[in-house]
């Protein structure tokens, strides 16, 4: 298992790596930073004070390596809209999203696992057809359309939930729901084909055999086993869900670190925005790093395969 691990470590510091690269790069490939910076109409000497001033004159490697020191000391450069230390803005933001992400995790689990157990115990049936219908709806319906339904109903039509901010725990009850049905659909279609799987085996006859209650049976022995590979898939789709709340925050006007990304593209903010990229890729990659070992320690067939 250690080897498994230490491999597993070695793979996500090169992607770590390669990401820092591409974060880097990608915001560089949109066109020139100075004349971003400087606006529209700004004359050549003002962008050329603009691409000394903020070393954009230099090489790009030595941009690149420049900003990566800066990165390892913590030092995430200065944001030229808000005019703050980034890192001091990012981390500020970024429990929104994570709170964000959980709770939307929480809901597609909550509503998932009982579809899915009712789909498997009844299949073929109106209530297993209804179960795949409304995950169906769930992955076939975009987030952000889902959440201006959300907003129509319940903010303009019933007027029992506020439409945008973070002032309360009211404000995530409608992100959290459009964020966490659009991943539901996954969770549920393999609770489903696991409960199917596990209930026609033969320690599952055996147990019936012996008299064991039909709720002991599917619970203890059924939803059990049938949540292994859920779990595993929890950690990557929470990854999925963090890199997904830029649109829902900016939907819902969440402070967070989405709507902070989609400020700084709308401002043009470089540092911030490669920082948002950055923050979010490497969260999705050290959440896949622990789904790979969660795996190998549910599954040992993995680890002898390594």
């Amino acid at each position: 298992m250690t080897a498994f691990i230490i491999k597993r470590l070695i793979l996500a510091l090169f992607v770590g790596i390669a990401v820092s690269i591409l974060s880097f790069g990608l915001v560089r490939m949109t066109g020139d930073v100075a004349t971003a910076i400087a606006g529209e109409g700004a004359r050549d000497e003002d962008i050329a004070l603009v691409r000394e001033t903020y070393g954009l004159d230099r090489p790009v490697i030595v941009q690149y390596f420049s900003w990566l020191g800066g990165l390892l000391k913590g030092d995430l450069g200065q944001s030229y809209f808000f005019k703050t230390d980034v890192a001091g803005l990012v981390f500020d933001k970024i429990q929104v999203t994570l709170t964000l992400g959980i709770l939307s995790l929480l809901f597609a689990l909550a509503i998932s696992i009982p579809l899915g157990v009712v789909a498997a115990l009844k299949p073929n049936s109106w209530i297993d057809r209804l179960a795949l219908a409304i995950a169906v709806a769930g992955q076939a319906l975009p987030n952000f359309f889902f959440a201006l339904l959300l907003v129509m109903l319940f903010s303009i039509t019933l007027r029992w939930l506020p439409a945008s901010g973070t002032g309360s725990w009211k404000n995530y009850v409608m992100p959290t729901i459009a964020l966490g049905y659009y991943v539901a659909p996954a969770f549920m279609r393999l609770i489903r084909a696991g409960m199917i799987e596990t209930l026609s085996s033969d320690f599952i006859r055996t147990a019936r055999a012996k008299g064991v209650s039909r709720p002991n049976v599917v619970i203890r022995h059924g939803l059990r086993n049938a949540l292994v590979p859920v779990v595993a898939l929890a950690v990557v789709q929470l990854g999925y869900l963090l890199g997904g709340s830029v649109v829902i925050e900016t939907v819902f006007a969440l402070d967070g670190l989405g709507y902070l990304a989609y400020q700084s593209i709308t401002h043009k903010d470089l540092p911030v925005m490669q920082v948002v990229v950055l923050i979010l890729s490497v969260l999705y990659v050290l959440l896949t790093l622990c789904a790979d070992v969660l795996n190998a320690y549910l599954d040992p067939r993995l680890r002898a395969s390594m």
